[in-house]
């Protein structure tokens, strides 16, 4: 498999699972803390890590360390890439 279908995979993964879209759904206010977060989600810290790994590998959204947390927010390029690649393999 080609490094492109790779990456491209991987994004279409990042929004493949519940969680991810709940986290999503959070971030479109705007940024929120991890702590926020996984007050709001009623999941552990690793778990939370884990699903926020995916989402920022996949360029959908950005992370900022300050102090002991992570503050995340939707990165608005990283969706503008998925949109278009969503585009790439359905339109004809």
């Amino acid at each position: 498999m080609s490094q492109q279908l790779k990456g491209d995979a991987n994004v279409f993964k990042a929004f493949s699972d519940e969680n991810r879209l709940h986290i999503l759904s959070l971030l479109l206010p705007g940024e929120r803390c991890a702590g926020k977060l996984l007050d709001d989600l009623h999941i552990g810290q690793s778990t939370l890590s884990h699903h926020m790994k995916i989402l920022c590998d996949a360029g959908i959204v950005n992370g900022r360390k300050e102090g002991k947390w992570v503050h995340y927010s939707i990165n608005q390029s990283g969706v503008a890439r998925a949109e278009k690649l969503l585009k790439r393999y359905t339109m004809m």
